[in-house]
């Protein structure tokens, strides 16, 4: 896509093309170089491709006058540490999963997904549309940074497990990997999370370090080979119903850009969103009959270990809320905004999709 292209595709045609003409944004733009390291190994063009297409889109929108370098998790910094690497003004911007931070504060969790949470489209339209992001940046205000939409995966999956999971009770004592807040919620019921970053997963399932472990879904979990050494795949991943990726931007880099790049990157942000869902739309089906034609073993979280996360989640999310204030205000924006959204979603788009899902068109 070309520069003028973009700009009218994401609305900055008004400015762009009408207020000022091309050549005059050329001349007046300064060059800068940004890094961009992430929490994503190279091999998933997925998340990491959604990265190189927000850094793609700033460049082509620019004439390269700003150019953004991604990374792979573990090139400039551990793939967890990006945040505090965008923090120190070590680099620019980051392109990560909030929830990933956590440990600092349970309130980062909101920037991705919490468990039981909406799915991605309510989640998308909370944070663009809901008064997410105000709540969001005011809160990230404190990590001297704000944060840009980069990307959703969907709901994703449940996990790959060494043996079957049938009741509550099968869940006490496995060593799971499993991203951010969700892993309280499994430890209320016996499981013992683990953070693991995307790249040491496969060997610490091989090796029996843990027993199960969660990613994205189908087409990464495929790429990343969980099903050599897990069999056992559930679903839904009821932790992560339409999980954001964000793009962290130091506060004092993003202050100083002239306005026009500042408009440009946020839309570059949006574009690698809307690619990376419509990616992961395309890419997940063939990707599931690919595992199930090689023995994988699909399975649906029982209901009662539904019902137990579902309680399990709204006691942690009091307890969290009555001592700290961040986490209850962002709780209650949230779901002020899915409770209601969800009662459209009941009118038309579930009875819609599940007739649908009963009768394909061919």
């Amino acid at each position: 896509m070309k520069r003028r292209d973009f700009i009218k595709v994401t609305g900055l045609g008004a400015v762009g093309a009408t207020a000022i003409a091309a050549p005059a944004i050329a001349q007046s733009m300064p060059e800068i170089k940004w890094r961009m390291p992430t929490s994503w190994p190279k091999s998933l063009d997925t998340l990491y491709g959604g990265a190189e297409m927000m850094t793609k889109m700033v460049a082509e929108a620019t004439d390269n006058k700003f150019q953004i370098q991604p990374f792979a998790g573990g090139e400039i910094v551990p793939g967890l540490q990006v945040l505090d690497a965008v923090q120190a003004g070590t680099v620019e911007i980051g392109h990560t999963a909030s929830y990933y931070y956590f440990g600092k504060d349970p309130t980062f969790a909101f920037g991705s997904s919490i468990p039981f949470g909406p799915n991605m489209r309510l989640n998308q339209a909370w944070y663009m549309l809901g008064g997410g992001k105000q709540v969001l940046d005011e809160f990230y205000k404190k990590y001297n940074c704000i944060s840009l939409l980069a990307g959703n995966t969907g709901c994703q999956m449940g996990g790959w497990f060494r043996k079957e999971i049938k009741t509550v009770d099968d869940l006490k004592g496995l060593k799971m990997r499993i991203g951010g807040f969700a892993g309280r919620v499994m430890q209320k019921l016996g499981v013992v999370p683990q953070q693991i970053a995307g790249g040491d997963i496969y060997p610490s399932l091989e090796k029996g370090t843990i027993d199960a472990a969660e990613w994205v879904g189908p087409y990464d979990d495929e790429k990343l080979g969980f099903y050599k050494v897990a069999p056992h795949y559930y679903y839904p991943g009821w932790w992560e119903g339409g999980p954001m990726l964000l793009a962290y931007v130091n506060l004092d880099k993003w202050n100083a850009l002239p306005k026009y790049y500042q408009s440009v990157l946020e839309q570059a942000g949006a574009y690698a969103n809307n690619w990376m869902m419509a990616k992961y739309d395309q890419a997940n089906p063939p990707a599931l009959k690919k595992l199930l034609a090689g023995g994988t073993k699909l399975h649906a979280f029982s209901p009662a270990i539904m019902e137990a996360s579902l309680k399990a989640a709204k006691e942690l999310y009091t307890e969290t809320g009555a001592t700290n204030a961040n986490f209850k205000k962002v709780l209650e924006s949230l779901s002020a905004f899915q409770g209601i959204g969800y009662q459209w979603y009941q009118v038309a788009e579930i009875t819609y999709d599940a007739f649908m899902s009963r009768h394909p068109l061919a």
